[in-house]
């Protein structure tokens, strides 16, 4: 790893994580060494890698969203898949409880 990111770091600003994901990225240090020689959790660093990932993704899209869109796209997904979820939980217990009648019957 480089050098400046070899001396102990107390906050992780986006400028020091942007210096640790490139060389994971590169090979130059794993995120399991990352995460020895700064304390970190394995999902914290995963979490930087996956939001650089989105990042440059979007960054190299013929016509970036800012960020704001990026995470109202984000948010309404979420928002669809819980919707779909609950559905299919309401719909499950509906069916459990129709089949505990016919049982009863």
């Amino acid at each position: 790893m480089s050098g400046s990111l070899e001396d102990v770091v107390k906050r992780w600003t986006a400028k020091r994580k942007s210096a640790l994901v490139p060389e994971i990225i590169q090979g130059k240090t794993t995120v399991a060494e990352a995460s020895r020689s700064f304390d970190l959790s394995r999902s914290e660093i995963g979490g930087w890698i996956d939001d650089a990932r989105r990042g440059m993704e979007n960054a190299l899209r013929a016509n970036p969203l800012d960020v704001r869109q990026e995470y109202e796209q984000l948010l309404r997904d979420l928002q669809e898949a819980y919707g779909e979820a609950l559905l299919e939980l309401r719909a499950r217990k509906k069916l459990a409880a129709l089949m505990e009648r016919e049982d009863d019957n």
